[in-house]
């Protein structure tokens, strides 16, 4: 009984071990086929993650792509630098005489316009020096008008002396002939119906009549050097000619510097870097100030790389930096024949040393032709941004 028991016992276990087994089976597989399905879709979710930003740089590559081609495209005709400044023309103001400053009318920034009066000098040296002149022109006019007058006279007294002195040769001649006589006739006569005084005399008449008629001789050979005289004559009226001249050319100058006391605008622009005042001595040649006048270009300074196909003539976009939207147009007046650093004051020397290849920069003048606006003033040395479009 009990091993029947036993036996029966050990049937039940054994179908309840049997039927424990079975669900735990499922269980398990179910649990496995759970364990594959998440493993597929945790797969699948990293390659939809892995693919995304394959797609997000291919889209910005195309994106980056479009933008530059359209760059390119825009661009493509154009140069462009940030290299360049406003620039004109400079005028130093520097007095022409010395003298102390009595009157100054401008002031810093001052708009002034041709010829008007901007500084005043001390006057009354140079009209001291004005007077002299007029005096020592008046002394040589008169002069002049007496050799003029000395010079007609020579024309009619030279010649005149000269037949003076020809017939006074003549009278000699003709005294020195009777004396001859004389003489001879006392000598020839008998001593007894003459004196030895009456000897004497016509011996010393003969001899004083020789005399005459040498000094008779020469003077004809002083008369007859009237071409000469008369052109000593012509040469005194030269002179004093000349020295009328002189004196009208120191007059002159002595207006001019009266003049120059006087210091003018020589064009329109505007006053700067002022350093005279009401006062103060001014030096011949001494900077006064600096007139900076309206007419304004662009100086831009481009890379050699760059002027492949820049031209005279080609039109140019300026941007100012001063002024945000302001906008002016111009075109290319010239391209420097050398780059900046040539006409440096220390070029470098690629011959010496070791050589290391910079790219140069070229300045190019560009011409505003509008845009300007009169109520915006355009200062020298603002920074500009040209765009030069190619034709």
């Amino acid at each position: 009984m009990s091993d029947e028991n036993d036996g029966n016992n050990k049937g039940r276990n054994h179908e309840d071990h049997t039927d424990d087994n079975k669900p735990r089976d499922s269980d398990d597989s179910s649990s496995k086929n759970s364990d594959k399905s998440d493993k597929d879709g945790d797969d699948k979710k990293q390659k939809k993650s892995s693919k995304k930003p394959l797609i997000i740089l291919a889209i910005v590559v195309v994106i980056a792509g479009i933008i530059g081609s359209i760059y390119w495209f825009t661009h493509r005709n154009q140069v462009s630098t940030d290299d360049a400044y406003t620039d004109g023309n400079v005028v130093v103001m520097a007095p022409k005489v010395s003298g102390y400053v009595v009157d100054l009318l401008v002031n810093d920034n001052t708009r002034v316009r041709q010829g008007d009066l901007l500084v005043r000098i001390d006057q009354r040296d140079y009209l001291t020096a004005r007077d002299n002149a007029l005096a020592q022109l008046a002394l040589a006019k008169g002069q002049l008008t007496g050799a003029e007058d000395a010079l007609r006279i020579a024309r009619v007294q030279y010649p005149a002396q000269l037949v003076s002195a020809e017939a006074q040769v003549q009278a000699a001649a003709a005294s020195l002939a009777q004396a001859n006589a004389s003489n001879e006739r006392q000598h020839k006569v008998d001593p007894r119906a003459t004196t030895q005084e009456n000897v004497d005399t016509a011996s010393s008449q003969q001899i004083s009549a020789a005399a005459n008629l040498k000094n008779a001789r020469a003077q004809v050979a002083v008369a007859r050097l009237v071409p000469e005289q008369i052109s000593q004559s012509v040469d005194t009226v030269t002179q004093r000619k000349a020295q009328v001249q002189q004196a009208q050319a120191q007059l002159d100058q002595a207006n001019l510097n009266l003049e120059y006391t006087e210091i003018r605008a020589p064009t329109d622009g505007f006053v700067t870097l002022r350093s005279a005042q009401r006062g103060s001595y001014l030096t011949a040649g001494q900077a006064m100030f600096q007139i900076v006048t309206p007419d304004v270009w662009v100086t831009a300074n481009y890379k050699e790389s760059q002027l492949g196909r820049v031209r005279p003539g080609d039109p140019v976009d300026i941007e100012v930096d001063a002024y945000s939207g302001y906008k002016l147009h111009g075109h290319v007046q010239s391209i420097q024949y050398g780059s900046g650093s040539k006409f440096s004051a220390f070029p470098a020397e690629n011959a010496t040393g070791n050589f290391v290849k910079i790219v140069q920069r070229v300045p190019v003048k560009i011409v505003i032709d509008r845009g300007l606006d009169p109520n915006r003033p355009l200062p020298l040395g603002l920074s500009v941004s040209p765009i030069v479009h190619f034709q």
